[in-house]
């Protein structure tokens, strides 16, 4: 780290550290687990299946789940990195009273943050679009075995995984996708597609968290979508200070009262650091 993001970091430690904080997390804090992201510093371009292409019918359906999975064997084993547990250790000392994020991994809970909103959804979910049923997504990965018995191994150690739980595949002929065990309906993951809209009620939550913050800590996301860019720019219009985490520019650079180019997981420890030993319970100490 250069002297101007070394100060970058000392200034983002003294706006966030006396103040109640809410994380907007996003990809990039996941890729030191293990999982692509999708617009990082070299990243390859990605064109993920939107909602549309993806009920369009059966042949989007074989290729999803076919790329599905392959890729959730490798991410079902991912494991959450210094940075989820910085934020998890924030909670437990009271200085975070939340994280939305909009990653659909599942790795804040696993680190043991308990105050989640998972904007996008679990990729561990899957739902029925006729009848709404949910099952597990291991329980679903059983299935798909045996119903393709050898397609992993088949696929071979150097596929390339990909972002959110999937994984590039040349061929997906001959795989066969599992139905509703209630009523024989399409089953997706009960996550956000491209193209589909985030519940209300979950946004609501989320403006809900933001609003009783002091300030909002924006972690890994290059803010390209409106669905995270939101809550900056509300927190902006409402003078709540927010800090920018992120290899890389943002969508949000410009309202950022601080901005540290670098990664998640060599920050967010150093604010847990900072912030944990002058907090019991979320009261300063010696106020």
């Amino acid at each position: 780290m250069d002297l101007l993001e070394a100060d970058a970091l000392d200034q983002a430690l003294d706006l966030l550290a006396a103040r109640p904080l809410v994380a907007l997390t996003g990809a990039g804090l996941s890729t030191d687990s293990g999982i692509p992201d999708y617009r990082g510093p070299g990243s390859p371009r990605r064109t993920p299946m939107t909602y549309q292409e993806f009920l369009s019918g059966e042949p989007a359906q074989r290729r999803y789940w076919a790329r599905s999975h392959v890729g959730w064997a490798r991410m079902a084993h991912a494991e959450p990195n210094a940075g989820h547990r910085a934020l998890a250790a924030l909670e437990h000392c009271g200085a975070l009273h939340g994280v939305i994020t909009q990653n659909v991994d599942g790795l804040h809970r696993a680190a043991g943050s308990s105050a989640v909103i998972d904007l996008h959804g679990r990729i561990a979910d899957v739902m029925c679009v006729s009848c709404g049923a949910r099952t597990s997504r291991a329980a679903l990965q059983e299935r798909l075995s045996r119903l393709n018995p050898g397609f992993v191994e088949a696929a071979g150690g150097a596929v390339e995984a990909a972002p959110d739980g999937d994984a590039e595949l040349a061929a997906v002929d001959g795989f066969r996708t599992a139905r509703c065990t209630d009523c024989e309906g399409v089953l997706k993951p009960d996550v956000v597609f491209f193209g589909e809209n985030v519940p209300r009620e979950r946004v609501a939550r989320a403006y809900a968290m933001v609003d009783a913050a002091a300030a909002l800590l924006v972690a890994g996301s290059s803010l390209t979508v409106m669905s995270g860019l939101r809550f900056v720019r509300y927190a902006h219009k409402a003078g709540t200070p927010v800090v920018i985490v992120n290899r890389g520019a943002t969508r949000g650079d410009e309202l950022a009262a601080v901005r540290v180019d670098a990664g998640c997981s060599d920050v967010l420890p150093a604010l847990a650091a900072a912030t944990a030993p002058t907090r019991t319970n979320g009261t300063l100490v010696g106020t």
